[in-house]
């Protein structure tokens, strides 16, 4: 007997390369988007998740009162959806919200009553609270066999684009040591004054300097004290007045 091939998803992946591999979905997700947003086309990718395993996460301990309140809570819903249902058949306001109320209080009653005794007849074997997921130990992104190629040139420009962008010495963002700014060379010829050194901020000689070397002041010795050289004037008079 003759059976025909799978048209599933497994048949759809058979004829697929792994293009990546990640520990988490979201690392594979993001992936794909970046594919999606090259313009590749992503109905040609599948992510796979391998070595799936269950994970049970406990919340709390579970009670009699904690049992019950949750089957009040379980048949009040479902209490309001019959009460919604059957005042649809009243006349009145008045009487489709007399209906949905008595539907709510008497489903949350006899919600709490399965729930207390469900717990009941566990006899203590489950007294915790849990929540369930199926997790993987790696996602692989697929690509058809054909398209590997052009979805590695895809991520491969896409990184490069992301680097260019992020890279320090790109333009705007580049700063040379030494280059105009408040303690740079071309920032001192700007006022006027000379690199150390006696060269620019190009590493040629400076222009020489216009201005005048300071003139140093010196005391004539031996001379009258009131007077000093290059005429700035008397000095403290320090003679004392004599009698004529």
């Amino acid at each position: 007997m003759f059976t025909s091939p799978a048209k599933g998803p497994v048949a759809q992946t058979a004829d697929m390369r792994p293009l990546a591999s990640y520990p988490d979905y979201a690392s594979a997700q993001r992936t794909v988007d970046t594919l999606s947003d090259a313009g590749f086309p992503v109905e040609t990718t599948a992510i796979v998740g391998s070595d799936l395993r269950l994970e049970e996460t406990v919340t709390g301990r579970l009670t009699s009162g904690k049992a019950a309140l949750r089957g009040a809570s379980n048949g009040a819903l479902i209490g309001l959806v019959i009460g919604l249902f059957l005042g649809l058949f009243t006349a009145t306001t008045i009487s489709f919200i007399g209906i949905v109320i008595w539907s709510i209080i008497w489903a949350a009653i006899v919600g709490a009553i399965f729930g207390y005794v469900a717990h009941a007849l566990s006899r203590g074997q489950r007294d915790f609270t849990s929540r369930s997921a199926i997790v993987a130990g790696h996602y692989d992104v697929l690509v058809a066999s054909p398209m590997v190629e052009q979805a590695r040139s895809a991520l491969a420009h896409a990184a490069s684009g992301t680097a260019g962008r992020s890279a320090p010495g790109s333009p705007g963002t580049m700063h040379m040591p030494g280059g105009p700014g408040p303690d740079g060379p071309m920032h001192m010829q700007d006022r006027g004054m000379r690199a150390p050194g006696g060269q620019d901020h190009m590493g040629m000689p400076g222009r020489p300097s216009m201005e005048r070397p300071d003139t140093h002041r010196t005391e004539t010795r031996g001379t009258d004290p009131g007077r000093t050289d290059l005429g700035h004037g008397p000095g403290p008079d320090t003679r004392r007045d004599r009698p004529e």
